[in-house]
């Protein structure tokens, strides 16, 4: 097998790394103030293909969680891949997703348990945006029925 070079993409990833505090807010119930927290995160480089970002901090709604977070390029797809898990939920979060004209504003595709609590999938995405080099967005929205991408949640992180 062919050692595989990191590409720009792989590169655009591993300005991720390092240390980084974050600060959240989350809108929990319509029509009431967002709930909002603090979160730590350190992410490191896996062989310059990838990134895996280790959190932890607190809940929105009390009580601490630990998540993980892996990215990096396939050059054959030319899509961004990675998952996402929690200490808060049992769903595996698969990612798949490309950088905008820009070159500023990831945006990755998911699908996982609706908040309507029936059971049924809806499509997610989790959209990171470079600010400057030390300052980035993750914002998560979910489509509604009405065909619209509804945020619900807001990290603002800072190097550390």
């Amino acid at each position: 097998m062919d050692k595989i070079e990191p590409q720009a993409e792989h590169q655009w990833l591993h300005r991720m790394v390092g240390e980084w505090t974050g600060e959240g807010e989350a809108a929990m119930e319509p029509g009431k103030p967002p709930v909002k927290w603090k979160t730590f995160e350190r992410v490191r480089s896996i062989a310059g293909l990838w990134v895996l970002a280790e959190g932890e901090g607190e809940m929105p709604e009390g009580g601490r969680a630990t998540t993980l977070m892996t990215l990096g390029y396939d050059p054959q797809k030319k899509r961004f891949v990675g998952s996402f898990i929690g200490s808060m939920m049992a769903n595996l979060w698969l990612y798949d997703g490309a950088l905008d004209a820009s070159g500023k504003v990831l945006t990755l595709d998911s699908e996982g348990p609706s908040f309507n609590g029936d059971g049924t999938l809806a499509k997610y995405q989790d959209v990171i945006e470079f600010v400057s080099d030390a300052h980035r967005l993750m914002r998560s929205r979910v489509l509604g029925t009405d065909g619209r991408w509804n945020e619900f949640m807001m990290l603002s992180y800072r190097r550390a």
